[in-house]
């Protein structure tokens, strides 16, 4: 996995966060706030576990290592939530504008929720927050049409094919955005 090819990645991940808020931002307040029995509540709940992931792993690559996720009740709207993500891309912007090669294919240790120490390449890591992003935006799709809003696709070929002037892997100009 190369630099360019992670950055394009996380350009990727802000794209798809950013579409899904414009999709989510149709519903009421009370649509987008109801309890769907979903793995993290409904659709507030499961944006708030995404940006925790997000954030816990930032926080890992630079060094610390979170011993809980954000509650829901800490972040109370999707107003509230949309701060807490430009905040997050703005310093994930930061911490990717400095890696290098060599360190993304480094080991990063850090202690997982559970308190176990783990270690795996940065670039390991990383694949992995953008799949387990991927992973819940599914669900909030699958949770907006519960409620009776139209979600947007959020697939990493439709990236490709808007963005195909930055979307090449290992073109000049490829990098992180901030939503």
């Amino acid at each position: 996995m190369t630099l360019s090819e992670i950055l394009n990645l996380f350009e990727y991940d802000a794209w798809a966060t950013h579409r899904t808020f414009d999709a989510v931002s149709s519903l009421s307040e009370p649509k987008y706030l109801e309890g769907l029995r979903s793995s993290h509540g409904g659709i507030h709940g499961t944006l708030v576990h995404l940006y925790s992931a997000d954030w816990i792993w930032l926080q890992r690559w630079k060094g610390a290592s979170p011993p809980a996720h954000v509650e829901a009740s800490e972040i109370p709207n999707l107003d509230s939530l949309k701060k807490r993500w430009e905040q997050y891309h703005a310093e994930r912007s930061l911490y990717l504008g400095k890696l290098t090669e060599e360190v993304l294919a480094t080991s990063r240790e850090y202690h997982d929720l559970k308190g176990n120490r783990q270690s795996e390449p940065l670039f390991q890591q990383m694949l992995h927050c953008v799949n387990h992003a991927s992973y819940h935006r599914g669900q909030v799709v699958t949770m907006l049409r519960q409620q009776g809003g139209k979600p947007i696709g959020t697939d990493l070929i439709a990236f490709y094919r808007e963005r195909p002037a930055k979307a090449g892997v290992g073109r000049e100009g490829s990098g992180p955005t901030r939503i």
